[in-house]
């Protein structure tokens, strides 16, 4: 048995034409996903752009839309074992004001995701794409698409109309837990759709000054896990929060910490400190990680999160500010920066060995070395 080294805990496959989704799609909404798409609409503009100039694929496709050129520019490019594929521009269709819409697209993407990208290489682990809007609709999506062994966590956009620890959301846990299955939210919907403003006080103007505020969606959604008692009624479940950074977590930490102590005769269920079901039942990704001036700083940060179980590593391939696994990380202390580049993934996917065929070329690599 080979362990894997590296593991992308985000990677953004896409589709190359709305077309290409027609053969999974029922008839009657051919014609609206023609013409709208996801159909949630809004959002910022980015001055560069979304992706990187150099993923598009050999006949100058959408980056990320084809499997086999992903798997030369970027797995065996950078020693990657494992991506777990995350989805492009579709992540949003939970905020289409038409359930039954966002339930349909939902099937028909899972249902090519698994016949173009999950049989197309070993390497290539799916995202289980819910529409959360209806959590009985999506439950039943998850108990249908868990029996693909290649479907390793639920995801759904981090922008919403409520939080995610209120029992709206619960048939969705519920779901996930009974089939072994970590859930997961990804950003870039927020201020879409019907998800309302951004922020509390309303609407950036610009791209960068939208980019720069998404964690305090994250601090919103994990401190209402916690506090609505997700983690007590749902033990066994996991909770990854990709894309939202790392340095926000130890001060959300602190303060519900603190808070706990004056105001738990508000919260009876929980049994335990906040900090401590957060590091048990979440988990974060490093792209985009922070970069202080003095990298020691960082590692500070790590270690009051508790990274050695709790952290991933993500390139957030092909996007503009993707990052490169044998860089990126170097500011992290050695022993920590191994667990984070595959470890804790190993732990919480279940990947504890490479394909055969990479793991023979890895065993060569090694015993050259």
């Amino acid at each position: 048995m080979v362990k894997p080294r590296i593991i992308d805990a985000d990677v953004h496959n896409a589709i190359a034409s709305n077309t290409e989704l027609l053969p999974y799609l029922p008839r009657v909404w051919h014609e609206y996903w023609l013409s709208a798409g996801p159909g949630y609409g809004g959002g910022w503009q980015s001055p560069i752009g979304v992706f990187r100039a150099d993923a598009k694929t050999a006949d100058g496709g959408i980056p990320g839309s084809d499997p086999h050129f992903m798997l030369e520019h970027h797995f065996r490019k950078y020693g990657i074992d494992y991506g777990i594929l995350t989805g492009s521009g579709i992540l949003g269709i939970s905020l289409n004001p038409n359930p039954d819409y966002g339930n349909v697209v939902a099937s028909a993407y899972n249902d090519w995701l698994v016949e173009k990208w999950l049989k197309a290489s070993p390497v290539y682990k799916g995202s289980i794409l819910i529409n959360h809007a209806d959590p009985q609709a999506a439950a039943k999506e998850i108990d249908r698409m868990a029996v693909h062994k290649d479907m390793v966590q639920v995801i759904m956009c981090s922008g919403s109309r409520m939080l995610y620890g209120q029992r709206f959301f619960h048939p969705i846990y519920e779901a996930a837990e009974r089939n072994g299955l970590p859930v997961a939210v990804h950003p870039g919907t927020e201020g879409r759709g019907i998800a309302g403003a951004p922020t509390p006080s309303g609407y950036p103007t610009s791209y960068f000054e939208w980019h720069n505020i998404l964690p305090i969606n994250y601090m919103a959604h994990v401190n209402s896990l916690v506090c609505e008692g997700v983690f007590e009624k749902f033990p066994k479940l996991k909770f990854v929060a990709i894309e939202g950074g790392i340095a926000w977590l130890p001060h959300l930490m602190w303060r519900m910490d603190k808070n706990y102590k004056g105001l738990r005769d508000q919260v009876p269920w929980l049994k335990r400190l906040p900090s401590e079901y957060i590091k048990a039942h979440i988990r974060l990704t490093t792209q985009p990680i922070e970069e202080p001036g003095n990298p020691e700083q960082l590692n500070q940060i790590l270690d009051m999160v508790d990274a050695g179980s709790t952290v991933m590593f993500s390139s957030d391939y092909p996007h503009w500010d993707f990052d490169n696994p044998k860089m990126a990380l170097q500011p992290i202390r050695k022993d920590l920066r191994e667990r984070i580049l595959a470890d804790n993934a190993i732990a919480l996917y279940g990947l504890h060995e490479v394909p055969s065929s990479q793991g023979e070329a890895a065993a060569a690599a090694e015993g050259e070395a």
